[in-house]
């Protein structure tokens, strides 16, 4: 398999944890939708990312997606990250919302960096998407005792979970208060901490 896309896009990101959770065998390559668009167009004409190509060159795309093919592909008993039954739902519904703060939070610096003057309007309101998602998050974690979010073991939506506030954090540096989440950042210290994560990194840089 191949796995295109840089490891600072929480998404990208999301897929390589899970590939290496599972201990899957993949190619890296690192491209940018900017900069590489033209190779990630030979597989994938949206020029987004991730984008996986699996050894048959069928290619897979958005990581939900992604995901949700590597579970069946590795079957119930290896996936781990995934859950069943209510947890399932649950699952979905947090990591949807995790995966929602880190799309307001591309629009967020996309409007800083790309504009030669952000829209204050558009600004605000993604800032306050976001920060009001991550209050219902906090509080949803605050209320789950275990160390991850279902049990004792990861699941994906602790990895989207993660994965976006890394993202947020660095891409969007003093946008936000991070002390106003406490039980949030320190369930992406734990998660960080963890071996897939510190390999499946990379510091976040602009792309061009």
């Amino acid at each position: 398999m191949m796995l295109i896309g840089q490891y600072d896009s929480p998404f990208v990101r999301r897929v390589g944890i899970a590939l290496r959770t599972y201990g899957l065998a993949f190619e890296h390559q690192p491209w940018s939708t900017f900069g590489d668009a033209d190779r990630i167009a030979k597989f994938n004409p949206l020029r987004r990312v991730p984008t996986l190509v699996m050894d048959d060159r069928t290619v897979f795309i958005d990581s939900a997606a992604i995901l949700a093919v590597v579970d069946d592909m590795v079957g119930p008993e290896r996936a781990v990250l995934a859950r069943d039954g209510e947890d399932g739902r649950h699952l979905l519904r947090i990591a949807a919302l995790a995966a929602g703060v880190a799309d307001k939070g591309v629009s967020l610096l996309y409007e800083r960096v790309l504009r030669e003057a952000a829209f204050p309007l558009w600004v605000e309101r993604c800032r306050l998407q976001i920060a009001e998602t991550l209050d219902l998050l906090e509080a949803e974690r605050q209320v789950r005792p275990t160390r991850y979010l279902f049990d004792d073991e990861l699941s994906h939506a602790d990895v989207m979970l993660t994965t976006m506030i890394g993202f947020v954090s660095e891409a969007l540096a003093g946008e936000f208060d991070w002390a106003r989440w406490p039980a949030l950042s320190a369930h992406a210290a734990t998660c960080e901490a963890l071996p897939a994560f510190r390999e499946i990194r990379q510091p976040f840089k602009l792309a061009t």
